[in-house]
């Protein structure tokens, strides 16, 4: 039996049998994950309320044939508690996780990038270090990034030629200018592109003075931007545009 121990984050879980769990982790070090947790369903478990989504822990695992199984689990910081507790917070976490999900697809393939800002943006979502669709927002930008898909807010993102601009066209990766424009692309407020841009870069004192308008408008663009490059619907983010 091969161990391997890791800092890891749970994306998500599902049963399995009548007392078992199959979890899917985050890893530092190992990238994605897929393990089985034991009889972790049971109210005797000793760690089954440490594989829950959202917890940030060191786990210690076995190889196995198709999945992994966990054999020790210890808490490194319990963010499930205070995101549970808030429905803004825990909306926006979701599709954190889900993002993670689909951005990191093979398994056992080292994501070291994207480990680091999903717990750090779970982690600011928890302590409200900012408004929960600003750092969903951010997140999502910033993962989209890391994984080669980097929007354009200030130059024209087919020419390179030096913005401002007007519009902004989620095919094309960003904004256009007049020349570049293609038909149907928004023409967001100058505002908003201001506040997108921190929001990719992290200037956050920007971030956190904007209007709500504009906020709204963003969202909007994230939600578009982020769906057309993963090609799927993220299925959480819906109850997210409901608050």
């Amino acid at each position: 039996m091969s161990l391997y121990r890791d800092e890891a984050i749970v994306l998500r879980t599902q049963k399995l049998g009548e007392a078992d769990r199959i979890v899917t982790l985050l890893s530092r070090s190992h990238g994605k994950v897929r393990a089985v947790g034991k009889g972790v369903r049971r109210t005797s478990s000793r760690f089954g309320s440490r594989l829950e989504p959202f917890m940030h822990i060191d786990v210690q695992l076995s190889t196995g044939r198709s999945l992994d199984i966990v054999t020790q689990v210890e808490t490194l910081s319990a963010f499930g508690r205070p995101l549970c507790e808030d429905y803004a917070l825990y909306t926006a976490g979701t599709v954190m996780l889900e993002t993670a999900d689909r951005l990191v697809e093979a398994e056992h393939e080292p994501a070291l990038q994207q480990y680091w800002l999903l717990v750090g943006a779970v982690r600011s979502l928890a302590v409200r270090e900012h408004a929960p669709g600003l750092v969903l927002d951010s997140y999502l930008m910033r993962a989209l990034a890391i994984a080669g898909w980097a929007p354009s807010f200030t130059d024209c993102a087919r020419c390179g030629r030096p913005g401002p601009h007007t519009a902004f066209a989620v095919a094309q990766g960003g904004a256009m200018c007049s020349g570049c424009r293609p038909p149907g692309a928004t023409a967001p407020a100058r505002e908003t592109f201001d506040l997108l841009a921190a929001l990719l870069s992290g200037d956050w004192a920007v971030a956190d003075a904007s209007a709500e308008r504009h906020r709204r408008e963003g969202s909007g663009i994230v939600a578009a931007f982020s769906q057309f490059y993963l090609e799927r619907q993220l299925r959480s983010l819906p109850m997210v545009e409901r608050v």
